[in-house]
């Protein structure tokens, strides 16, 4: 026998890289059954994976929790697997895209607790900011790390920037769309 024999490429995946694949799809899924329902709804999935996914989270026995993540895996390989993918990579943050939306998001809440006046500048990028309310988490926040007390009021300021944020900012757009 020849060295050639054992070589032929058919030009298909073997056995043993179809099996790889299904045990990707089946991890992908289980990573899916750890998450809670808030991040599930951030990763567009289809209807029968997320109900499956669902149904795998409410199952408490090892051997059928077990039965349910293969089923899903089984799911798994007949939609596409790469948005799932990148949905996961966003929520946890290896995304370099979100990983700087929240860098910068990060920076304005310090700039803002150093000098009010960068408030004119969070209000030109997102005019539905309501001012007073954002002027009243600033000072909360400041007196919070006066008096060494839990940052409540200084999350609370990275939330609304993030919620601001995903709206968008139509003043730079319509800028823009001006050039």
């Amino acid at each position: 026998m020849h060295e050639e024999d054992f070589t032929e490429d058919t030009g298909r995946p073997s056995k043993t890289k179809k099996k790889e694949a299904m045990h990707e799809l089946r991890d992908l899924g289980a990573e899916l059954v750890e998450l809670s329902v808030g991040q599930l709804k951030k990763i567009k999935l289809p209807e029968n994976i997320y109900e499956a996914v669902r149904d795998c989270q409410k199952i408490t026995a090892h051997g059928a929790r077990r039965r349910q993540v293969a089923y899903l895996g089984k799911l798994m390989r007949g939609v596409e697997d790469e948005p799932i993918r990148a949905g996961l990579a966003m929520l946890r943050g290896e995304s370099s895209a979100e990983t700087a939306r929240l860098h910068r998001l990060e920076r304005f809440r310090v700039r803002l607790l150093e000098d009010e006046s960068v408030l004119a500048e969070i209000a030109a990028l997102w005019p539905s900011l309501d001012l007073q309310h954002m002027r009243q988490l600033r000072r909360n926040a400041l007196k919070e790390q006066e008096g060494n007390k839990p940052p409540k009021n200084f999350r609370a300021i990275f939330q609304i920037l993030q919620e601001l944020d995903k709206q968008g900012t139509p003043v730079a757009e319509e800028d823009a769309a001006d050039e």
